[in-house]
């Protein structure tokens, strides 16, 4: 349990008047504080590093009646639309969405849809979902219609941590109707089904505050017996240790690794696997290792693409901006010398532009 005391957030504590302005201005302000210290609490969850956090004094009535007011306007006033949405957390959007709809006697992301086009438009009604819904959506076009986008459905399921994936189950139920095991089942074939399966299943140990080298050291020779050292790959033994040891165990694991293997983890699985199998071996790896590092590298190798890979960058911009967009453009700027909102400003234009870099937040 937590205990902060009004010292340790700046301010002093001698018999304040909760009736004056200035004390509720206080007040919210440390609530502000504590609910970003939340974000860090829970035995299984990740810290959470925000770009996009809540406003404070947010008032959902007055947010709502200027982006009435900017869809009203003759040809769109994306701007604003983009200065609200950009700026205010889900919770916050959603407030705003009932505002509106109580002011307008509309819903408001049907006005949005009817407003904007694009890929501004899509990043707009991205928002407008909460991340779990988001990832939801994402995984479920990439695997209805006629195809599969694998690219999108090894990104979605090795990228996300158990608690997003059970999220994510859980939503796609609600939204869908269909269990998203059986979906990602039917898609998919062979090793690859089963990897994505034992992901989907979430059945990844929770981190121990123990360190059992023993453990590590006999997940380290498993790996290597199971690949390198033997005549063809035993798939399921790789796929039963890294879908169900906790990450810190595993990138421990990958260390030790290398102790017995003249090749590191990720040159064993091209050596190995390849296909589909590959790409998703290599993904879930990457993430162990450093998930923020795997996106700064997706989103850099996207924007340098010929002609930015829009739909790579709006579903990672808009999927981590409130879970750790903050720590991926740390690594961004590691990884590239530049900064996210200068690779952003020099990749994309216009509106696409603004909402991007509204999403982004400072330039590091």
């Amino acid at each position: 349990m937590w205990v902060v005391s009004c010292w340790e957030v700046g301010f002093r504590t001698d018999c304040p008047d909760p009736s004056k302005p200035t004390w509720k201005v206080k007040m919210a302000l440390v609530s502000e504080f504590l609910g970003q210290l939340t974000l860090n609490l829970g035995p299984a969850s990740e810290p959470k590093y925000p770009s996009v956090v809540p406003v404070v004094d947010f008032d959902p009535d007055k947010d709502a009646a200027r982006i009435e007011t900017a869809i009203k306007t003759k040809g769109v006033d994306e701007q604003t639309i983009i200065d609200i949405l950009t700026k205010r957390s889900y919770a916050q959007r959603r407030e705003i969405a009932f505002a509106y709809e109580r002011r307008a006697k509309k819903d408001m992301i049907s006005a949005l849809k009817g407003a904007l086009s694009g890929s501004l438009e899509s990043v707009i009604l991205g928002l407008m979902k909460s991340t779990s819904q988001f990832d939801a959506t994402e995984i479920r076009a990439s695997i209805k219609g006629l195809g599969t986008d694998e690219e999108t459905l090894i990104e979605m399921v090795c990228s996300r941590s158990n608690e997003e994936l059970v999220d994510i189950r859980r939503v796609y139920k609600d939204l869908f109707k269909k269990e998203l095991e059986k979906d990602v089942a039917g898609d998919t074939s062979g090793q690859f089904a089963k990897l994505l399966l034992a992901l989907v299943q979430t059945k990844r140990d929770d981190p121990s505050s123990v360190v059992d080298y023993e453990k590590i050291d006999m997940d380290a020779r498993a790996l290597y017996e199971a690949g390198v050292k033997r005549k063809g790959t035993d798939v399921a033994t790789w796929i039963s240790i890294m879908t169900e040891r906790s990450v810190p165990h595993l990138q421990k694991v990958f260390e030790r690794y290398k102790s017995y293997s003249p090749y590191d983890m990720k040159e064993s699985i091209c050596k190995e696997v390849k296909g589909d199998l590959e790409k998703s071996f290599l993904t879930l790896v990457e993430c162990l290792e450093n998930k923020q590092l795997y996106f700064a590298n997706r989103l850099n190798d996207a924007m340098k693409a010929k002609g930015a890979k829009e739909k790579v960058l709006t579903r990672i911009m808009v999927s981590r901006c409130e879970v750790d967009l903050v720590k991926i453009r740390s690594e961004f700027k590691k990884l590239s010398g530049k900064s996210l909102h200068q690779t952003i400003t020099e990749h994309t234009k216009g509106d696409y532009q603004k909402v991007l870099l509204g999403l982004c937040g400072g330039d590091d």
